[in-house]
């Protein structure tokens, strides 16, 4: 997987991280017409960002998403972006998850491509269903 560097008027950077977060009590809704139309709505959210995704899969109750940031952005603000819009519009088009207190819970993981290759990041994101 060969990832492009970003580049900006004084820095050039390469920053990828793997977030993980899941569903407000663990309930099992990331299904169907639900999980496809939630990766739409993450790569969407994602590119408005100007971030780049390289990996997402959903498993029942959590979602992984492996992407390349923008250096002008924490990861909370990705997180907040990517979380707040899923959550409006999922609950919006599909009004079985009303009955949620809300979609997604408060925390998430997140880690950086440091300790290992951004290839191994991304297979085990892909992998995640096949477990």
């Amino acid at each position: 997987m060969k990832q492009k560097y970003w580049t900006k008027n004084t820095s050039i950077s390469l920053i990828n991280y793997h977030f993980v977060w899941i569903v407000r009590r663990r309930r099992k809704v990331l299904i169907g017409a639900i999980d496809e139309r939630l990766k739409e709505l993450i790569t969407q959210s994602v590119i408005e960002i100007d971030c780049e995704v390289i990996a997402v899969e959903t498993h029942l109750d959590h979602v992984h998403l492996f992407i390349q940031a923008n250096t002008l952005l924490a990861p909370y603000q990705i997180m907040h972006k990517v979380k707040g819009f899923t959550a409006f519009t999922l609950r919006k088009e599909f009004p079985e998850l009303m009955r949620l207190p809300s979609m997604w819970t408060r925390s998430y993981f997140c880690g950086t491509a440091g300790a290992v290759s951004g290839d191994t990041i991304k297979r085990y994101v892909e992998n995640q269903k096949t477990k």
